[in-house]
């Protein structure tokens, strides 16, 4: 047997395939002693498509790292909101000082406020001067707590409000200072309190919660940040995860909650959830030591802490309670506490003096050169706090970062 041969031309494959020669003797011709006849297969040829050319091996994917426009200095200024004490005028040295460094944010109270047209014309210059889209905050709550009801009127405590009005009435309540507080140029606003309280009015807390009952206090706590985002002011829910059952005052020192982890999540977290599910944007942490979530450490400066709201679903901004406050400040200074608040967690770090605002910055930065914060959380931190101002957080720190907005209950 001849095995076949194959031709190879372009284009396609030809196979020629020589078949053994065959001797054949017919039956009759071996009978009849004739000569035997031979039958030679022709060659057969078959055709088939030759494979392509193998393609060239693919470019590996290349991709521009993306650089922040913003300086690591200035994504550090960027994280904290400070308060002006005493300040009026935008000629104020401190206001030079902290525009400068590029603060996220000003935090505007009653000793800032002494007309409309005054703090009208404050706000108006600081955002004007700022490098940046600023928030520019303030602390206006029902009742006692207040940073321009000698401008836009003094109303009822949160307490009262809850017993005597129904959500639609507080829900109009918070419109109509909200609209007054725009006008102003605010635009955040540190309330409402979620807190449970039935204690005495002038405690801590007190008349500033609206329940000691986790649904009632969700319910008006809803209607009053949805009446500020009616007007356009962002509301704050505060003060995670519920600081009432603590005696004491953080603002003097270190206050403990004994609750169980159990009993927080199972009562005062619960308006938190609910409004977080509601689409609250922002969220104060509170500076009280809780036992059953961290035993060492306040919730503001407790990974603990975040990581329990983050669980809850929260995409928006978390803020601390002010470091200023004896709870925080008397175990660390400014910088230390800056860079303990943004490493748990927190995306803002509020302080109600803006004196120490280059300290928090520097010490931000030292923490990132020396390894000891995440460039990237503080990223994460930054670009969360520029987009609640209204800027881009993919170009200032390479971070994509949507906030949540209030959704009106059908």
């Amino acid at each position: 047997m001849q095995r076949g041969t194959g031709t190879f031309g372009t284009g396609r494959i030809r196979v020629t395939v020589v078949l053994a020669a065959l001797t054949v003797v017919a039956a009759a011709g071996a009978a009849t002693g004739s000569t035997p006849v031979q039958m030679v297969a022709a060659p057969v040829h078959f055709f088939f498509p030759s494979p392509p050319p193998e393609a060239p091996p693919a470019a590996p994917p290349t991709t521009t790292p993306c650089v922040p426009s913003a300086t690591l200095h200035e994504r550090a200024a960027e994280v904290l909101v400070v308060g002006l004490p005493n300040v009026t005028k935008p000629t104020d040295p401190l206001v030079d000082e902290v525009l400068q460094l590029g603060v996220g944010g000003v935090l505007v109270t009653g000793a800032n406020v002494q007309t409309a047209s005054q703090a009208t014309r404050l706000i108006s210059d600081l955002k004007t001067r700022s490098p940046h889209p600023l928030i520019v905050s303030t602390d206006e709550e029902p009742g006692r707590v207040t940073s321009f009801g000698h401008i836009i009127g003094y109303t009822s405590s949160a307490r009262r409000l809850a017993l005597q009005k129904t959500p639609d009435d507080v829900r109009d309540l918070a419109r109509t200072q909200a609209a007054a507080l725009s006008s102003m140029g605010v635009t955040l606003d540190f309330a409402p309190v979620a807190d449970l309280d039935g204690g005495p009015s002038d405690g801590t807390i007190g008349d500033r919660s609206f329940s000691t009952d986790p649904a009632v206090a969700a319910r008006y706590s809803y209607a009053y940040a949805l009446g500020l985002a009616d007007k356009g002011i962002v509301g704050v829910a505060k003060h995670f995860p519920g600081r009432a059952k603590a005696v004491g005052d953080d603002h003097l020192g270190k206050i403990t909650s004994y609750e169980t982890l159990d009993d927080l999540t199972a009562d005062d977290v619960k308006p938190f959830a609910d409004l977080i599910h509601d689409g609250i944007p922002v969220v104060m942490v509170s500076n009280v030591d809780y036992l059953g979530l961290d035993p060492t450490e306040p919730a503001s400066m407790s990974p603990a802490a975040y990581r329990m709201l983050r669980g809850l679903g929260f995409t928006g901004v978390a803020i601390t309670d002010s470091v200023g406050m004896g709870a925080v400040n008397q175990r660390w200074d400014w910088a230390e506490s800056a860079v303990k608040a943004i490493g748990a967690g927190a995306d803002g770090v509020l302080t109600t003096d803006g004196s120490f605002a280059k300290d928090m910055v520097h010490g931000l930065v030292v923490a990132v050169q020396k390894g000891e914060l995440s460039e990237q959380r503080l990223n994460e931190a930054a670009g969360r706090m520029i987009a609640l101002a209204g800027g881009d957080p993919m170009a200032f720190a390479c971070q994509a970062a949507q906030i949540p907005k209030l959704q009106p209950q059908p």
